[in-house]
């Protein structure tokens, strides 16, 4: 990135997981000139509102991390929500950033856009060679849309107007600022509110959903946010030469997986639980692996810093933080 702290940077969705990383990133680079607005400050579904918040501000940068999310039982009930708050919001922000003049711009997409049974570790050729996860595939085609209008406007003005917009796909992300919600987390934060329970009420066991064998990749929300700011920075030539104009994302994730079982371990110790665990093989196990090929990220010289113990840690303590509100 630029030296030039005072430069300004539009931090959309800077209330959620990972855009407050991001906020909390730059300002830790000493960055004094970050524009923020709340949902009712301004509602990026409103191409009217965007289009006189970019003529007014003209932000530098921008790092487009809003989104309408949830887990499986909110992407199952509100299809139609999901798919058409993403399209508008991202649509409203890349074409009025193009407007106004913004060069550089960074969308945050899914890992959820890769098809469903596409080998693991999941590359990022692997995008549009197969049938999406049926739960989620109004999100998952918002976000794909995200990914190709940030390579349109690459391809179309990157030349004449000096446009360079890139696009990340994180892994799994946990840390402060996430859901807690009894029905619509993550598999991260709802094991560490059912394990705190536990412990508050001296459970002897708790039983896990599965066999336990599943794995998948977790990764803290603050190296999330180091890898996008990193993204963001890198020299042109650099990012371009790991890329193509139909294959521009770059995948951000841990580098390595851990099944259901042992990540259940490792929240059971970061929450003080010390009753039994076990698992119940009579409920779904979902896929065998979902995980992340990020060797094109790791080769350009980035690598998270936060190991999963230290991670669930400081997981636990912005949960307990929620509780005390």
């Amino acid at each position: 990135m630029s030296k030039d702290l005072n430069q300004k940077i539009y931090v959309a969705g800077h209330r959620g997981m990972v855009g407050s990383a991001i906020v909390r990133n730059l300002q830790a680079k000493g960055f004094t000139n970050i524009v923020t607005r709340t949902h009712s400050e301004l509602d990026l579904t409103n191409q009217a509102a965007v289009e006189a918040f970019f003529q007014t501000e003209k932000p530098d940068q921008v790092y487009l991390a809003a989104a309408k999310v949830g887990g499986i039982h909110a992407n199952n009930t509100f299809p139609a929500e999901f798919i058409y708050q993403n399209l508008m919001m991202e649509a409203n922000v890349i074409h009025q950033a193009f407007v106004s003049g913004v060069k550089k711009l960074l969308f945050l997409g899914s890992s959820c856009i890769y098809p469903k049974l596409a080998p693991q570790p999941m590359s990022e050729s692997a995008l549009l060679t197969g049938t999406l996860e049926p739960t989620n595939e109004p999100y998952a085609i918002a976000k794909i849309a995200g990914i190709k209008l940030c390579e349109s406007y690459n391809r179309q003005y990157g030349q004449t107007h000096g446009i360079d917009y890139r696009s990340v796909m994180p892994t799994n992300l946990y840390g402060p600022g996430d859901n807690y919600h009894p029905e619509n987390s993550h598999v991260i934060p709802a094991l560490i509110r059912r394990f705190h329970e536990a412990k508050i009420h001296q459970y002897p066991e708790v039983v896990i959903w599965g066999t336990g064998k599943p794995k998948r990749e977790f990764l803290y929300v603050d190296d999330m946010a180091a890898a996008s700011v990193f993204v963001m920075d890198l020299e042109k030539e650099i990012y371009e030469s790991h890329s193509n104009p139909m294959e521009s994302h770059i995948n951000v994730g841990y580098g390595s997986d851990v099944t259901i079982a042992e990540l259940a371990r490792e929240v059971a110790n970061a929450t003080g639980y010390e009753g039994g665990i076990s698992f119940d093989s009579n409920k779904p196990d979902g896929a065998p692996r979902k995980w992340m090929d990020s060797s094109k990220l790791h080769g350009l010289g980035w690598a998270p810093l936060v190991e999963l113990p230290v991670g669930l840690q400081s997981a636990y303590q912005a949960y307990l933080a929620t509780l005390k509100l």
